[in-house]
């Protein structure tokens, strides 16, 4: 009997060792397992494959369903992906997701609260890996009744977008400003993340309410979400594109990057490093240093600047976690 093939199928969901296929944009998902040659191929990922990789596989008999299971064998060379320094296991990485269109981080405009150097590791990343990235500020809504926030929800819009970012302002309770939302995620493969309690799942709740993802309220008692999703699953949206909804994470590691490139991966700094008196400034403690000047004229926020010095010291993340 002739082994049948597929190719070219996205893998939309994983669950331990078994994984969820469609072949998109038709959305008929169906389960696989991974071949042993690919489980040992890649010893420093927690992951060998992420939601959003497109791969190569046969169909083999199973004895106990007499049903074909699905087996992938190939993995496609990605356009791009996310990865992260696993938070437990110190040798390892994790890949978030892989050929995206988009990574949306979403904040909450009051609780609970990012730190700037938690959005900076996440677009740093997204600058590396070539993913382009928007900020999506949630429940500005509860600025109506709770307007000691808004100071802090400014910031975010200022500190973002003289950065570059797009920063969009929505409320998942309302809907105000999901049609533009949909309108940009149209035709895309989007990630949703950031910490827990943000309202990933809920804003994707409001742009298809037939989803039915899980949510839950954060803990009045601490100001923190609670873990509602467990594993990064891709969604259809009737408004059409798919998004990849995401468990809160708590901590980002930098991975794969020098002391000397860090700067490249934010734009407003780049941008001043080119006037620098030396070449090879880290824009830390050098004389004649542009970067420095620009911070101290307020041409760079100082946030910004204090997230870098602190990815200098410490590119793993470890004092820096939410």
């Amino acid at each position: 009997m002739k082994q049948r093939l597929f190719e070219n199928a996205t893998v939309v969901k994983q669950t331990g060792s078994l994984y969820r296929l469609t072949f998109l944009p038709r959305w008929e998902p169906f389960s696989a397992i991974l071949s042993g040659r690919l489980r040992l191929r890649e010893d420093k990922l927690t992951n060998p494959i992420a939601v959003g990789d497109r791969v190569n596989g046969f169909w083999q008999p199973d004895g106990y369903n007499k049903k074909e299971q699905a087996v992938i064998t190939e993995i496609h060379p990605r356009v791009n992906y996310l990865i992260r320094k696993s938070v437990n296991l110190s040798r390892q990485a994790h890949i978030i997701a892989a050929n995206l269109d988009r990574a949306c981080i979403i904040l909450s405009a009051t609780e609970p609260q990012t730190p700037f150097p938690f959005i900076d590791r996440f677009l740093v990343t997204c600058q590396a890996y070539g993913v382009p990235a928007t900020i999506i500020l949630n429940k500005t809504d509860e600025l109506e009744w709770a307007p000691e926030y808004r100071s802090q929800a400014d910031q975010y819009k200022d500190v973002y977008q003289r950065a570059g970012y797009t920063v969009l302002e929505v409320s998942a309770k309302t809907g105000e400003g999901t049609d533009m939302l949909a309108q940009d995620l149209k035709g895309k493969i989007s990630l949703f993340s950031g910490i827990s309690g943000v309202g990933k799942s809920a804003l994707a709740n409001r742009l298809d309410p037939e989803l039915r993802l899980r949510t839950a309220p954060i803990s009045l008692a601490h100001m923190t979400g609670k873990h509602t999703t467990t594993f990064y699953e891709m969604h259809p949206l009737r408004s059409g594109g798919f998004i990849i909804d995401s468990p809160g994470i708590k901590g980002f590691g930098l991975l794969e990057m020098t002391r000397e490139e860090l700067y490249h991966y934010f734009p407003e700094i780049f941008a001043a490093a080119a006037s620098c008196r030396f070449n090879g400034c880290l824009h830390a403690e050098e004389p004649g240093c542009a970067v420095k000047a620009a911070v101290e004229k307020g041409l760079i926020p100082a946030q910004r600047y204090d997230s870098y010095l602190r990815m200098l010291e410490d590119p793993e993340g470890g004092k820096y976690r939410t």
